[in-house]
């Protein structure tokens, strides 16, 4: 598996994570260690999506931020992407 996909992989179980954490917290919002572990892997994800966007460009329209041109459309469109 190339460095691409896994940190793509890396990125969407951070998401998977994050979406679990704010479940929990939904129910339970005084619970300091999922405070803390919601916040660990929200630092996580965006580690990993600035490597991404700098290596291999946005994942979506909000991270284009190139002032010139509209980046978002010379990756491979998401569906596109395997």
């Amino acid at each position: 598996m190339n460095e691409r996909k896994m940190l793509m992989i890396k990125i969407k179980q951070y998401d998977f994570a994050l979406r679990e954490l704010n479940l929990y917290l939904d129910t339970h919002p005084n619970c300091r260690r999922a405070l803390a572990l919601f916040d660990k892997y929200r630092s996580l994800k965006e580690t990993a999506e600035n490597e991404y966007v700098q290596k291999y460009g946005p994942i979506t329209p909000e991270q284009s931020n190139d002032e010139s041109h509209w980046s978002w459309i010379d990756g491979p469109w998401p569906w596109e992407r395997s």
